[in-house]
């Protein structure tokens, strides 16, 4: 696949190599990995928050209609 480029417009770029120190590819993961936390509990708030709207949009479980299994 060749790519030219058109005069005073884009020009394609193709990176060959990404020099990143181990040390600071750690801290970069440690951080992400801390940073998920928060995210995770968020993420779980909101979709507990939708599950119950449907829930009382749709009705509750069955357990609590007093129906046998």
């Amino acid at each position: 696949m060749t790519m030219h480029a058109e005069p005073g417009g884009p020009r394609p770029v193709v990176i060959t190599d990404v020099d990143v120190p181990f040390g600071r590819l750690v801290v970069f993961f440690f951080k992400a990995g801390l940073a998920a936390i928060p995210a995770a509990i968020a993420v779980s708030i909101v979709m507990g928050l939708v599950m119950a709207l449907l829930g009382m949009l749709f009705g509750g479980p069955w357990w609590h209609r007093g129906m046998p299994l």
